[in-house]
């Protein structure tokens, strides 16, 4: 029974933590860059596209293919900058529960 208690305890902790840490990734931003710097892209830690910046030098005609290649590129970057804030935020709030290898939070 004691236990349990433990648990319940752990969790009840757990759960204001995560609520913090999801208010604080709300407030996140994550920049990704593609091209050299000439197209930055902006998310917020739950992956919304926040902003978009493309170098003027860019906006050619004949540039087109590559111009889109260059966002696509950015704002992978960002969101993947943007996971792995929020994975290391979560591994954090976690440590010291005993959570099964490879399980991952929120569900």
């Amino acid at each position: 029974m004691k236990d349990i208690m433990g648990m319940m305890k752990a969790a009840s902790e757990m759960k204001g933590k995560m609520e913090a840490m999801q208010a604080d990734l709300a407030n996140l931003v994550a920049e990704g860059r593609s091209g050299g710097g000439l197209v930055v892209v902006s998310l917020s830690g739950k992956g919304e596209m926040k902003g978009l910046k493309i170098d003027p030098s860019l906006f050619k005609e004949d540039d087109v293919e590559v111009l889109e290649d260059l966002i696509l590129a950015a704002h992978n970057d960002a969101k993947a900058k943007s996971e792995a804030e929020m994975q290391q935020r979560m591994s954090e709030v976690t440590a010291g529960l005993p959570l099964p290898p490879g399980m991952k939070l929120p569900f």
